[in-house]
């Protein structure tokens, strides 16, 4: 087993926030959102303000990611690791992140297109950049729920490659982030 050195712990800790957030509030609510649409209006509204209210905050805290690793970059991937292995582990963060970017902000102008303003957990109002449109706000969904479909599939490609180096390479990788 090749010693494996660790991420600085701000990165650690963004990571597990950032992990915690999107798995347990943002996606369970934008799929109870989607296939489970609450028939009460008022705890419906309350579920979409939740939504995209995380939203917001997964949009900041990715920002903030992005400045902590260009100061505490990530430490090498193991060298016994295949070229093909390293090529997929870089392709899947940085589509991670990329999504992490782009889907507050096509779920926040989205919202926006519906003809809804956001207010942030109900005390903080972001002007809506654009106004009613219900066609853009077809295309925007459409892109939303595509996105959703693509980070649901690479967070589920990241989690097999911890499985993967966890249980079958046992390479200690997986200690890299705890």
């Amino acid at each position: 087993m090749t010693p494996v050195s660790r991420y600085a712990a701000s990165s650690r800790w963004l990571h597990w926030l950032m992990s915690a957030l999107v798995l347990l509030v943002v996606i369970p609510a934008g799929i109870w959102i989607a296939f489970f649409e609450p028939a009460d209006e008022a705890f419906k509204m309350r579920l979409y303000n939740v939504h995209e209210s995380c939203g917001v905050l997964v949009f900041v805290l990715v920002l903030i990611r992005i400045v902590n690793r260009r100061l505490n970059p990530p430490p090498p991937l193991p060298l016994d690791m295949p070229p093909w292995m390293r090529f997929v582990a870089h392709a899947n963060h940085i589509g991670l992140y990329v999504l992490l970017v782009l889907m507050p902000v096509i779920g926040f102008l989205a919202t926006n297109a519906w003809g809804f303003p956001l207010s942030v957990f109900n005390v903080l109002p972001i002007p809506s950049p654009v106004g009613k449109d219900e066609a853009l706000a077809k295309v925007l969904s459409f892109l939303h729920l595509c996105g959703a479909i693509a980070i649901g599939l690479m967070i589920l490609g990241h989690l097999a490659g911890v499985v993967h180096h966890t249980f079958i390479r046992r390479d200690g990788l997986l200690r890299r982030m705890l």
